[in-house]
């Protein structure tokens, strides 16, 4: 199973729903950081995403980006074959 990681706050609902997803297609692990708890994260976030919203999230090296972005990864199977990387 490839890394995945996610950078997130603790009140964001499609943080919640990226790891419920994610989850449900085997992810054991999901390295979290938390840019609510250490918002200096949040411009690292900024600088390697282009992104100013959470949830921004890679598995392995891809960037996938939103929430949005792995629900289209979801439809159209590509989701699938990034996790069995």
């Amino acid at each position: 199973m490839p890394k995945v990681l996610m950078y997130c706050t603790a009140v964001c609902p499609y943080c919640v729903l990226a790891e419920r997803l994610l989850r449900a297609r085997g992810v054991t692990e999901i390295e979290k950081i938390r840019v609510d708890l250490q918002p200096e994260l949040r411009l690292k976030m900024m600088e390697m995403t282009g992104g100013r919203t959470v949830p921004q999230i890679y598995i392995d090296t891809h960037l996938v980006g939103t929430y949005d972005n792995l629900v289209k990864l979801e439809n159209n199977g590509e989701l699938n074959r990034l996790l069995q990387n």
